[in-house]
């Protein structure tokens, strides 16, 4: 069992940066300005041998009245009450201020065992604030510093003392099993996201029935994911509550670029997203962007439509936003939409049924045969259309995941296949195998043509392999197969070196007799008109007959 370790102090103290070192993860957000932190956040963390689960509280602040600072206060002294180890920080730079001696004089009468931390404590500045804390009555406390990591091994230290039988237990049950546990089925993670005000927080602490997140009418509260775990009928339920969702242009501040990637990580990690609206504004163009994020993410998409009970016609409100959801986001066509009260408790009972669904339906295989069945109906109903005079013929088609369902459809010439059909096709298999609201993958791609030039794959061309070369000429039957194109023999001495042979003309002979042997150009005269005797220049004088005088 995982020993509860509740990291509590005044504000601007380093508990997140000690959060995230223990948890080893950077989960909760940081930045130098104090009150940063607001909800309680859970997360688990290891520490030596023992394993921990950590609590990250709000800065404490000395207030009791109706104001957002009191609220985080009443979320401190919650996290206090279930702790088993109460970690009080200190800054040691700063010292022990009055505000640090109110908060123990609280942590006192809870009656909690505390672990005193003076974090900051890297360098010779914190040495004064580390003698200070002896006067606040918790011990020795722990000189550390959470953004270097020292004076981890001191914790662990301290925290065995509290409990010194923590290691043992967790050695005993693993003697006791001599084999690992299985892990009980993971929890459907559902992410609650939505523009500021629009009734998030309000939304989880209905269904899980208490007030585990910050409430009110400021917008804008909520700056961490919070994720809060939840069992619903007999199912393991996550829930992740996100700061509200600005237009781009309006976040400007660091912090809120933070929170807003913080909420971009928690739909993508998510399986299903459940956009909270507005009933008096609902669909506008921010709405109408997360959606659109959460389908191209391949999430399963959920709409809501909080404060319900401030609605007077609202048979005729419901018809116009199942309208406009139709009309102005068709890529999730059949998605479910509840209207419900956070506030009253009016339609919250069917949400989570409408959840479950579409997460049955998002996690569904399709049979290979019933695929390619619906295939064939689907493209006699409606052909692909013909480019370029040639028309385009799917031939096969199979599921390849679940989470979204993706297919991949063989066809011929796929890198002509028009986007219409390929919408043609994933609204057609959302009717036919009952899938709404599902977002749907198709890959479009083609087989390898062994005889074309090109090898044409995923609907791109590439040049060919050698696997597919170019077919090989026959020289008449039983003739050998030649790697490479046919080239002329050509004899030794023969034009060798000058240039491409080219046929030659009739040739003349002076006598009867024809040479057998190649004809020698003719050369190049000397002069003009006169011929050189003996060099080939012109005709040879002929020899002088017997008798003849010269």
């Amino acid at each position: 069992m995982a020993l509860k370790l509740a990291i509590v102090g005044r504000p601007n103290v380093g508990k997140s940066t000690l959060f995230n070192r223990l948890a080893g993860k950077k989960l909760a957000i940081v930045d130098d300005r104090p009150g940063v932190t607001r909800d309680r956040r859970v997360a688990a963390g290891r520490l030596g041998d023992v394993d921990l689960e950590l609590i990250d509280t709000a800065g404490f602040e000395d207030v009791d009245d109706e104001s957002l600072e009191s609220r985080m206060r009443a979320q401190t002294e919650q996290a206090i009450d279930d702790a088993d180890i109460c970690l009080f920080v200190i800054d040691s730079r700063e010292g022990v201020t009055p505000l640090d001696r109110i908060f123990a004089d609280i942590l006192r009468r809870r009656d909690k065992p505390v672990v005193i931390a003076a974090n900051k404590a890297e360098g010779k500045a914190g040495e004064s604030g580390i003698g200070e804390a002896f006067a606040l009555g918790f011990g020795e406390p722990i000189a550390m510093s959470a953004e270097h990591g020292e004076g981890l091994g001191e914790l662990y230290q301290a925290l065995l003392t509290i409990a010194p039988d923590l290691t043992a237990i967790e050695e005993e049950v693993e003697l006791e099993d001599g084999e690992e546990v299985d892990d009980p089925l993971k929890p459907v993670r559902i992410a609650i996201v939505g523009r500021p005000n629009a009734g998030k927080s309000t939304l989880v602490n209905r269904l899980i029935g208490e007030e585990r997140l910050l409430v009110g009418p400021e917008a804008g509260i909520t700056r961490d994911a919070i994720p809060v775990d939840w069992s619903y009928g007999g199912r393991q339920v996550r829930l992740v509550d996100t700061a509200g969702l600005r237009r781009k242009a309006r976040v400007q501040q660091q912090l809120e670029k933070l929170s807003t990637a913080d909420t971009i990580r928690a739909i993508t990690f998510a399986e299903i997203v459940i956009l909270v609206m507005d009933a008096a504004n609902a669909f506008e163009t921010q709405d109408l962007q997360i959606a659109d994020l959460v389908e191209r993410e391949g999430r399963g998409l959920v709409f809501c439509i909080a404060k319900w009970d401030l609605v007077e016609d609202q048979a005729a409100k419901l018809a116009e936003l199942r309208e406009t959801a139709e009309r102005m986001l068709p890529q999730v066509r059949g998605t479910p939409l509840i209207a419900l009260s956070a506030e009253t408790g009016r339609g919250v009972d069917r949400l989570m049924p409408a959840v479950f669904k579409l997460h049955s339906n998002w996690s569904t295989k399709v049979k290979t045969r019933d695929l390619n069945d619906w295939l064939a109906m689907a493209v006699q109903r409606h052909p692909p259309p013909a480019v370029e005079g040639k028309r385009i013929r799917p031939k096969y088609m199979a599921q390849t995941k679940a989470r979204p369902p993706t297919f991949v459809l063989f066809a011929s010439r796929a890198a002509y296949l028009p986007d219409s059909y390929r919408r043609y096709l994933i609204n057609s298999l959302r009717e036919s195998f009952d899938l709404p609201g599902v977002p749907i993958r198709i890959t479009i791609k083609s087989g390898v043509n062994p005889y074309a030039e090109t090898d044409i794959s995923d609907g791109r061309a590439r040049p060919m392999t050698k696997k597919f070369g170019a077919a090989k000429p026959t020289i008449g039957k039983g003739a050998p197969r030649m790697s490479g194109p046919l080239k002329p023999k050509v004899r030794a001495g023969a034009n060798v070196g000058a240039g491409p042979i080219r046929p030659r003309g009739p040739t003349k002979f002076s006598g009867a007799a024809k040479s057998s042997g190649p004809s020698r150009p003719s050369r190049p005269s000397g002069g003009a008109g006169k011929a050189s005797p003996g060099k080939g220049g012109g005709a040879r004088p002929k020899p002088k007959g017997p008798g003849r005088k010269g």
